[in-house]
């Protein structure tokens, strides 16, 4: 299940707000009974969603958070951009492959 703030920023984006600040557009609050977290305050000049209408983003958000992870897994495995550019000028071949090798195992969803 997605988290509440990907529902909302996938709500946000089908609804022509590109960006959600959740220090002011947003501010979300973890109920003291467990049942989670819920909108405490919303900011933002589209309407506050229903949970009907978050529920419909699951699916997206689940998807978007599942590629946030492939590209912070990624990213840890691409190693820093000079050693990269070192890795290129000596064997541009091994490089493509090293590159190919982690996007094969981490594909995005």
């Amino acid at each position: 299940m997605a988290n509440l703030s990907t529902k909302i920023k996938m709500y946000a984006a089908a609804n022509g707000v590109a960006e959600v600040d959740f220090m002011k557009d947003v501010m979300l609050q973890d109920d003291s009974d467990g049942k989670g977290a819920y909108i405490k305050e919303w900011n933002l000049d589209i309407a506050q969603p229903t949970d009907a209408q978050l529920s419909a983003h699951e699916t997206a958000a689940d998807t978007e958070e599942a590629n946030n992870e492939v590209r912070a897994t990624r990213k840890a495995a691409y190693r820093d951009i000079g050693e990269q550019l070192d890795e290129i000028y000596k064997d541009i071949d091994a490089w493509k492959a090293r590159i190919k090798s982690i996007k094969d195992t981490n594909p995005k969803g």
